[in-house]
């Protein structure tokens, strides 16, 4: 049993080494690479959800944007497969680090602004003033759109760092109320219970929405400078 609440948090170690790098490691094991003439039902499934999800997103690029599509779907199937792994009994979850998120997401932005100001510098920094702006609003107005600017990877981390991180605390409070009351009332046990299940439906769906919503606004980051 824990000893507090954050408990399941704590990246594990093995004779004081961390397992990090092995869990990360993990989601690569899911995805085998496709036979050449018979793939499996499972590896079909993976080319079409691949096509669908790049169709889907880099339909609303210039073909500058498009080289960025294998990063991207690497980026959502990591994402997708590693929140999808923590929900396994006595597993360890990456992204509730908010460590780890920000290490994806700071230089995927940086990499998305530089690109803007290599290809189209005038554009990008249009972005700091819009026109018609009134003279003495300028400063103001820029020193805004700077922050606003480099929030925007402070965003994608804590987003997707606090949903992931809400869901497995959330699941092990029930969980916790679901062992305590099986030995007082098992009606009440049972009624937790199948909450527990519905929350740990809910918790897939959310495993799977937070990996394309982090990968969508990376997407769109990079829209606005290619």
């Amino acid at each position: 049993m824990n000893k507090n609440l954050f408990a399941s948090f704590i990246c594990p170690n093995i004779m004081g080494l961390s397992t990090l790098p092995i869990i990360i490691m993990l989601p690569c094991l899911m995805f085998t690479a496709p036979k050449r003439w018979l793939p499996n039902r499972i590896q079909i499934l993976q080319i079409w959800l691949i096509r669908l999800i790049t169709k889907q997103m880099m339909s609303m690029h210039s073909k500058l944007g498009r080289t960025w599509s294998l990063m991207l779907i690497s980026l959502i199937l990591f994402i997708a497969s590693t929140n999808l792994l923590g929900l396994l009994p006595y597993s360890f979850t990456p992204t509730t680090q908010l460590s780890m998120n920000l290490g994806m997401a700071i230089p995927l932005w940086m990499g998305t602004v530089i690109l803007g100001l290599r290809k189209k510098p005038k554009a990008s920094l249009a972005h700091f003033l819009p026109q018609g702006t009134p003279t003495p609003l300028i400063p103001m107005l820029i020193i805004i759109e700077t922050i606003s600017l480099f929030i925007q990877p402070i965003a994608l981390a804590v987003r997707l760092t606090a949903n992931i991180t809400a869901g497995h605390l959330l699941m092990h409070l029930i969980g916790s109320a679901t062992l305590a009351l099986a030995s007082i009332n098992i009606m009440i046990s049972s009624i937790t219970f199948t909450i527990l299940l519905l929350l740990t439906i809910l918790e897939l769906a959310v495993a799977i929405i937070q990996a394309y919503v982090f990968t969508l606004l990376v997407s769109l980051y990079l829209h606005d400078n290619s």
